[in-house]
C-alpha cells in the first residue's frame, strides 16, 4: 500500500487553531475559505453545499470534541484538509452528544478514483482513536506541532 504523506494533503497554511465560528455551518464555511484561499477549492458556495449535503447522511462528530466533516465536490482542485479548532465549543452531532471544538475538514475532488480520501481517513481514525493525541490536540499552541501529530505513525 502506497504510504500517505500528509504534508501533500494538509499544510500550515491549512490549520486556523483559534477559529472565530460559533456554529457548524459559521465552522464549515471558515475552513471552506482557508481552502479556498490556499487554491484547495475553486468554488466556496459549491464546497459548502456538498459538505452540507454529506453532513445530512450522517454524524461526522465523533467523541472528545472532534468532528471530520468531509465534502467529495466537483469544486475541489486538489484533495486536502483543513484543520481548525474552535475557541468555544460548537453544538454538533456527535457519537457522544457533546459539542466539538476539533474539526478536520476532509476535501475530496470528485473525480478522485483513488483511494486517497480513504487512506487519510483511516490514517486520521488510527489518529483519533489514541487518548493522548487526542488530548494532545487540544493542547497543542502551534501550527506546526499540529502537523507533526499528524505525521507521527507515519
Amino acid at each position: 500500500m502506497e504510504e500517505l504523506d500528509f504534508s501533500k494533503v494538509v499544510t500550515e497554511d491549512l490549520i486556523q487553531l483559534d477559529m472565530l465560528a460559533a456554529t457548524k455551518m459559521e465552522v464549515i464555511e471558515e475552513l471552506t475559505h482557508l481552502l479556498f484561499v490556499n487554491g484547495c477549492i475553486e468554488d466556496e458556495d459549491t464546497f459548502v453545499k456538498d459538505v452540507m449535503y454529506r453532513e445530512n447522511e450522517g454524524v461526522t462528530g465523533l467523541e472528545k470534541g472532534i468532528a471530520i466533516p468531509h465534502g467529495k465536490s466537483d469544486a475541489v482542485l486538489k484533495t486536502s484538509i483543513a484543520i481548525g479548532r474552535t475557541k468555544k465549543p460548537v453544538e454538533w452531532e456527535s457519537m457522544d452528544g457533546n459539542p466539538i471544538n476539533i474539526i478536520i475538514l476532509f476535501a475530496v475532488k470528485n473525480a478522485d478514483k483513488t483511494t486517497t480520501h480513504i487512506k487519510l481517513l483511516q490514517k486520521v481514525a488510527v489518529l483519533l482513536a489514541d487518548e493522548e493525541t487526542i488530548e494532545q490536540f487540544q493542547t497543542l499552541q502551534t501550527k506546526k506541532d499540529f502537523l507533526q501529530l499528524l505525521s507521527k505513525n507515519n
